[in-house]
């Protein structure tokens, strides 16, 4: 079967194995990295990191997952987010809290966002 590579889930690695701030710090002790993506997902509004970070993908749900994925695009601290459907099959209340978390991230790391989205909804609340 095909993997499809935004599928946040379509990889069988924990998420702390998957934050690209882990090859940021491949000499540092892995007890100081495991902390640091504990504090990104914290930045995403993660709760409870500390257990997060080390579930596989398919133990999170949708929304988690999205946080998850988003983590990983800021652990690079990007000048351009680019946000790809990012609230495809999400109930309207995480739909809300993800397009929330987009807005507080692109004013707190001060990124801009390409947001593709076929939902005239979506593109309403954004603009």
């Amino acid at each position: 079967m095909k993997r499809k590579i935004k599928n946040p889930s379509s990889f069988k690695v924990k998420v702390l194995s998957r934050i690209p701030i882990v090859r940021r710090y491949q000499n540092v002790v892995k007890k100081e990295v495991k902390q640091e993506v504990i504090r990104m997902l914290k930045e995403i509004e993660i709760a409870d990191a500390e257990r997060v970070v080390d579930m596989y993908p398919h133990e999170l749900s949708e929304g988690m997952q999205q946080r998850a994925v988003i983590a990983m695009a800021l652990a690079c601290n990007p000048n351009l987010l680019i946000a790809d459907e990012p609230t495809t099959s999400l109930d309207v209340t995480i739909q809300a809290q993800i397009l929330n978390l987009i807005r507080e991230l692109k004013r707190r790391f001060n990124a801009s966002v390409l947001y593709i989205t076929h939902d005239m909804g979506v593109v309403a609340e954004m603009c």
